[in-house]
C-alpha cells in the first residue's frame, strides 16, 4: 500500500509536472504527498573568498528554492494531504535517498532529464536515485522526452503498416 509519496522537484520548467503526477498518484491512494527540494551551488562556482563576511549564497539558493516549492505546492487540490515542503542543502541524489529512508517513503517521484555533459558519464539524478533505492522509484517523464507509440515502431519485431 501506497501511504507516503516523496516528489523531489528541481528548478526546472518539467518540475510542476513532476509534481502533477505525483498528486494525481497520492490522490487515488490517498497517501501523503512531501515535497522535497535538494539545493547544491554547482561546481563551476568557485569557492568564496578568504574574508571575515560569510558567502550568502547558500542561504539565497535555499529560500529561492523554498519559495519555488511553495509555490509549485499552492497548486495542489484541496483535501489532498501534503505535508510542508522540506529544501535542504547537498548532493541532490543523496538527498533524496536519505529523506526517503527517514519518512519511510513507500515511493520516491523524481523527473527524468536528458543526458548533457558530464551526465553521460556520472548519470543523472533521476538515475542513480533509481539505480541505488532500495524503495520503488516513479521517473517521470517531460510529453516531449517521451519515446513514440508503439503502433508507429518500426523494427525487427514491429510489423510496419505500409
Amino acid at each position: 500500500m501506497i501511504t507516503r509519496i516523496l516528489v523531489a522537484l528541481d528548478g526546472s520548467e518539467r518540475a510542476p509536472g513532476v509534481f502533477a503526477a505525483a498528486v494525481e498518484l497520492a490522490a487515488r491512494f490517498h497517501a501523503t504527498l512531501q515535497p522535497f527540494r535538494a539545493v547544491m551551488v554547482p561546481p563551476e562556482f568557485p569557492a568564496a573568498a578568504a574574508g571575515s563576511r560569510p558567502d550568502p549564497l547558500g542561504a539565497h539558493l535555499l529560500e529561492r528554492a523554498e519559495n519555488e516549492l511553495v509555490n509549485i505546492v499552492a497548486g495542489a487540490p484541496p483535501g489532498l494531504q501534503v505535508s510542508p515542503p522540506i529544501v535542504r542543502f547537498g548532493q541532490p541524489w543523496r538527498l533524496i535517498l536519505a529523506l526517503g529512508d527517514e519518512m519511510d517513503a513507500d515511493l520516491i517521484v523524481v523527473g527524468s532529464h536528458g543526458y548533457h555533459g558530464l551526465d553521460r558519464i556520472l548519470g543523472t539524478t533521476a538515475a542513480r536515485v533509481a539505480n541505488v533505492s532500495h524503495r520503488n522509484v516513479l521517473v517521470v517523464h517531460g510529453r516531449s522526452e517521451r519515446a513514440e507509440p508503439v503502433e508507429a515502431a518500426e523494427g525487427p519485431y514491429r510489423q510496419s503498416s505500409r
